[in-house]
């Protein structure tokens, strides 16, 4: 039987006090008890990048990481990603604008992974863009609209 841990968090910019069993995964935590079914779960190994959420700024996979792990700190998931007034974050429009999703299921992750190497490198080569998504996989697009998304994006956020 899991014991139950008490955690206080900021998730999308709004504080979460919650008690959560300590085998509760993030993505659980997160889906299950948030409602926040943006975050994807495929393979559960950490391994495919579709969970991925931003703690504290970096990409960790919530399959695997536990929602106790979080307690003090702050996550974003693609539900953050948008302003408050619903305006679209500019990797969320890029993404739109050139197509670079065709299921979606690896969206989210991809869109988090790119915000947390956009804040590091306001300027990235297309070789960075590459390998700082070698953990998210995709099935559909070929990671050419994904990539030049990306590129887009960095330029209208260096504006």
């Amino acid at each position: 039987m899991a014991t139950e841990l008490s955690i206080e968090t900021v998730v999308n910019g709004q504080s979460v006090h919650a008690t959560v069993p300590s085998n509760r995964t993030l993505s659980q935590f997160l889906r299950d008890d948030l409602g926040l079914t943006g975050t994807k779960v495929s393979c559960a190994l950490e391994l495919c990048g579709t969970c991925t959420v931003l703690l504290d700024g970096s990409p960790v996979s919530a399959c695997t990481l536990l929602a106790a792990e979080i307690d003090g700190g702050d996550v974003l998931t693609v539900e953050g990603l948008a302003g408050s007034d619903g305006e679209l974050d500019p990797l969320q429009r890029a993404f739109l604008d050139h197509g670079a999703f065709q299921c979606g299921f690896c969206t989210p992750g991809m869109l988090l992974t790119a915000k947390a190497l956009l804040a590091r490198d306001p300027d990235p080569s297309e070789e960075t863009i590459r390998e700082e998504l070698h953990g998210n996989i995709c099935r559909c697009t070929g990671y050419v609209p994904i990539v030049e998304a990306i590129q887009a994006a960095a330029r209208e956020l260096r504006r």
